[in-house]
């Protein structure tokens, strides 16, 4: 079930801001309660997936099924709390693009957190979503 996006400070740059998708976790499950972020490569039903480039995400239309993995992780109660920035289609190895900047590295500041997940690394290193060490 989509909802609105709620309001993430991400001081990171490591989230999508130009989609709202978000979903609420199930109410219950093994997850129950823990955040994470979906790379804009993975669908969200009801959103455009941009893939890093804004061409791609006006000249398509909203998926119509939310991506397996995605799915999976919401059924077992995780909440997906936004969409992170990739490499302009995925295509780089340094987590850097044209159109929407470069996450920052908040293990490393001024070199890059990394190839084409370099939102989804800033994301975790900066606890913007839970890891596994930071329940």
């Amino acid at each position: 079930m989509t909802q609105p996006r709620p309001v993430i400070d991400d001081p990171l740059n490591a989230f999508c801001k130009d989609t709202a998708a978000h979903l609420q976790g199930a109410a219950d499950g093994p997850l129950l309660g823990l955040t994470f972020a979906a790379k804009d490569i993975f669908d969200v039903a009801g959103h455009v997936t941009g893939g890093g480039n804004p061409d791609w995400q006006a000249t398509h239309e909203a998926a119509q099924r939310t991506a397996w993995v995605v799915q999976t992780l919401v059924d077992a109660g995780a909440s997906m709390v936004g969409k992170t920035h990739t490499d302009e289609l995925t295509r780089g190895i340094l987590g850097e693009n044209a159109h929407y900047g470069t996450p920052v590295n908040p293990r490393a500041p001024g070199r890059v957190p990394g190839g084409s997940s370099s939102g989804s690394a800033a994301a975790v290193a900066g606890g913007l979503v839970h890891t596994c060490n930071n329940p």
